[in-house]
């Protein structure tokens, strides 16, 4: 099998570049390389995802999956006044999410490397956003659902995209299966964007 981003430690040859995204407004300067996550360009999925996504100023966010950090640091954009964590088990993608919070000058977030959301397993958020690594497997995707869930206050919310063909018919009824109300927020080239409130 051939590696992928769903990765701790990626081997493939390093290849750094530099490329702007203009998101919810703001214009990102972002590094990206080889090895993390839609390293040409931020993916549409998670752009549509972070064009829907409703924040409070002030909300504890986690981003499960961050790659080099679109998702996340746009989401402490949204939130001057609240705190956005940022996993992902890939150590080159968690170096790049460092350096691109220093580049945008983005100081309310902490990042982290974890196999999920095993390093704030006891931490307590009122958002998680993820783009779930499908290449994972179903079983990985589903694991996800249940640690943001216990993660999450009462009432908190997970936002999570995507596409049809990859797995969101399972994916919407494992949340069903867990979340007290589950939403169609918006829907986009075949990507869905789900709202599950605990």
């Amino acid at each position: 099998m051939s590696e992928h981003y769903y990765t701790q430690r990626p081997t493939v040859k390093s290849d750094v570049h530099t490329m702007q995204e203009v998101l919810r407004g703001k214009t990102f300067t972002f590094l990206t390389d080889a090895g993390v996550f839609s390293k040409k360009g931020v993916d549409y999925g998670s752009k549509v995802l972070i064009e829907t996504m409703e924040l409070p100023a002030d909300a504890a966010v986690l981003d499960v999956g961050c790659g080099y950090g679109p998702m996340g640091l746009s989401a402490a954009h949204l939130c001057p006044q609240g705190h956005v964590t940022m996993l992902d088990i890939n150590e080159r993608a968690v170096e790049l999410s460092k350096e691109n919070a220093r580049r945008n000058g983005i100081t309310n977030v902490t990042v982290l490397q974890s196999d999920r959301l095993e390093q704030v397993k006891d931490q307590k958020f009122d958002v998680v956003l993820t783009n779930p690594p499908i290449r994972a497997g179903k079983e990985t995707v589903h694991r996800i659902f249940e640690e943001a869930h216990n993660c999450l206050v009462p009432g908190g919310s997970i936002w999570v995209v995507i596409q049809k063909k990859q797995g969101s018919p399972s994916a919407v009824k494992k949340l069903e299966s867990m979340y007290s109300e589950v939403a169609e927020i918006s829907k986009d080239k075949g990507y869905r964007i789900l709202k599950a409130t605990k």
